[in-house]
């Protein structure tokens, strides 16, 4: 195998979409993208384009196999449904889909991104980043694919706010994105279009809560999304130490051709064939009896608390002998924090009790115990928040304060 620079990947992404050989995405941000031969592939049909892995946010990271096909779809799809071909900034890691996406996208619309150089994102970066492909000039379209934590960090700059209004439009996916977010770029003048999808679909797959053409999203049951069509992953992967790449039998991921399907572990509803996604099954918290959507809870919480300067809140749990699991918050304090949250910021249980009294009657459901003020939300390299990070985190800081 064959490690790449950024400056060799276009031409590589060509040969992989021609099956002449196959990519391989690195499993960690720093790593380094290989090329491999077409003949190490030992599933029947045509070798994938490329081989990626999972965040491993419910367990051990799995490696995808994606087909040319799923990939072109996919970025074809995107250009529909934006503004057609355009001129993109890439800011995310290509270890993960969604920066992968937007080498390919810029690819195929024969032009090479802007690419980040900064070791991590930092708004006054992004600012000096889109001016460079602001002066490039010319009509095209401009786009950039973005997280969550990026857009909380822009939006509480000017200069990288003003510059991310010069974006034909901004792809947010990648984790929960709360509606006080979306009111903020909106006042701002921002484009922003909410994706949702997967290592196992090439990306978003889902625009503002539509499916693209020949994607069909379903809800099980149990009340899981379903996702099937061309933008489907063709297998799970095992990796051998020669370099074989062999596929594996799952039962999250079935069918064949542009019937293939990855059952999700997400949960969600179609309301006038509008998909909202409401968290995943694994991060139900059961606390007195109760089931608790970490998401669902975040999604309240944050519009009461955000005019009193709360900036970002997750949510978690501790073990409790009473109510088997106690929900905790972590919260980031914004500049405009007020005064009653800054005076209790030190006491998990005192700025409880103030921000509890923020929300409304029935709006929330079982509200935490405790909040405890972090520097930063835990998240993994994508953006997405990291649960078991956050849950060490809650569990560490409060034994320490209990300690006598």
């Amino acid at each position: 195998m064959a490690e790449l620079t950024p400056a060799q990947l276009p031409e590589a992404i060509d040969r992989a979409l021609a099956g002449e050989s196959i990519l391989l995405l690195p499993t960690s941000r720093t790593g380094s993208i290989a090329e491999a031969d077409p003949a190490l592939w030992r599933g029947d049909g045509p070798s994938p384009a490329l081989i990626l892995h999972t965040s491993g946010s419910t367990g051990a990271a799995k490696a995808v196999a994606l087909s040319s096909e799923a990939l072109t779809t996919s970025a074809r799809a995107t250009e529909r449904f934006l503004s057609g071909p355009g001129r993109w900034y890439l800011t995310l890691p290509v270890n993960h889909i969604a920066g992968f996406q937007v080498e390919m996208r810029a690819r195929l619309a024969g032009e090479d991104p802007v690419r980040s150089t900064a070791a991590s994102f930092t708004a006054a970066n992004f600012a000096e980043d889109v001016r460079a492909l602001v002066a490039r000039g010319g009509e095209r379209p401009r786009y950039t694919s973005l997280v969550p934590t990026q857009l909380h960090r822009i939006l509480a700059d000017p200069a990288a706010t003003s510059a991310a209004a010069d974006f034909t439009a901004i792809l947010l996916g990648g984790s929960a994105i709360s509606p006080a977010l979306l009111e903020g770029a909106e006042a701002a003048g921002l484009k922003i279009v909410r994706t949702y999808g997967m290592s196992e679909t090439a990306g978003g797959c889902v625009y503002d809560g539509r499916p693209f053409d020949g994607v069909e999203v379903s809800i099980t049951e149990a009340g899981t999304i379903d996702l099937t069509g061309p933008v489907v992953a063709d297998a799970y992967v095992a990796i051998a130490g020669d370099g074989a790449l062999t596929p594996i039998d799952s039962p999250a991921l079935v069918g064949t051709g542009a019937g293939r399907t990855i059952r999700t572990s997400d949960l969600g509803r179609i309301d006038n064939g509008v998909l909202s996604v409401l968290g995943r099954v694994d991060d139900v918290i059961v606390s007195g009896g109760e089931n608790v959507s970490p998401h669902a809870l975040e999604s309240a919480l944050l519009p009461a608390w955000q005019g009193h300067g709360i900036a970002e809140v997750l949510v978690t749990s501790v073990p409790d002998a009473e109510w088997g699991q106690r929900i905790v918050a972590l919260v980031r304090l914004g500049e405009a924090a007020s005064e009653a949250v800054r005076a209790r910021s030190g006491s998990p249980t005192g700025l409880g009790e103030v921000l509890r009294g923020l929300v409304p009657p029935d709006t929330a459901g079982m509200l935490p115990r405790e909040v405890l003020v972090v520097d930063e939300i835990p998240v993994r390299s994508i953006g997405k928040p990291d649960r078991r990070q956050a849950a060490e985190v809650a569990r560490a800081r409060l034994q320490m304060l209990t300690e006598p």
